[in-house]
């Protein structure tokens, strides 16, 4: 209902009384000032509900942007858990069948084992979710086998352990590692991409949007510049 609707039969009572005696005259003031007190509840009542409706769209706005987000993260680490598993494949069927090893390779064949059952234990633990016993086991494998081929992986899988554990600046230590260290890995885009991420998590938008833009600029058709993409066009960029 309206101002005009409801101060309108006020208004033709009060012409209506002409020169009327003074009670019938504050009647009417009363009645007006009751009606233009209904007209601002109304009013108030429009505004708060115009607010809650533009929360709601904006909560469901942000839902949607977090649930895609989730969902890039999702598919990057379940990629990344394959491409683990498909090297570890590789690097098991090369190995020699049977017979027997000159003296001189059981030391290096011992070595190699040890650094993948090191590795592999470590990501078992990422896997079933308990990421602090991860990062431990990473950590040590880190120092255990410097020199070893899965540095990068570890790597990576010690940043994702500290992503989810939401120690973002920890993260991206691990990931700018990879991107100094081992650039020829094939964890150097999905760490860029992570590194980017790890920097938006932590309210560092400018450098974030810039490391988003390099993926999308410098690596175009990649899986990682498509997600970069994507986190772009939910900051409205």
């Amino acid at each position: 209902m309206s101002a005009r609707t409801l101060l309108f039969p006020a208004l033709t009572a009060l012409l209506a009384i002409g020169c009327g005696s003074e009670d019938q005259l504050r009647r009417v003031e009363q009645e007006v000032g009751d009606l233009k007190l209904e007209v601002f509840k109304l009013r108030q009542q429009v505004e708060d509900g115009n607010k809650r409706s533009e929360a709601e769209q904006k909560a469901a706005q942000e839902s949607r942007s977090q649930d895609r987000r989730f969902q890039a993260d999702l598919q990057e680490s379940l990629r990344q858990v394959q491409d683990t598993t498909r090297v570890l494949n590789n690097r098991l069927n090369s190995l020699p069948r049977g017979g027997t090893r000159p003296a001189a390779d059981a030391t290096p064949a011992a070595q190699a084992s040890e650094d993948e059952r090191a590795f592999n234990a470590a990501v078992l633990d990422y896997n079933r979710g308990n990421y602090p016993l991860a990062a431990e086991g990473l950590d040590l494998f880190l120092k255990n086998y410097p020199q070893s081929a899965k540095r990068p992986d570890a790597l990576f899988f010690l940043g994702l352990c500290h992503y989810n554990q939401r120690t973002f600046d920890k993260a991206q230590q691990a990931f700018d590692r990879i991107i100094k260290d081992h650039a020829a890995s094939p964890q150097f885009l999905p760490a860029k991409l992570k590194r980017a991420q790890c920097l938006l998590k932590q309210g560092l938008k400018p450098a974030a949007v810039k490391a988003f833009r390099e993926l999308v600029d410098g690596f175009a058709g990649s899986a990682e510049a498509r997600t970069a993409q994507q986190e772009l066009s939910d900051l409205g960029l």
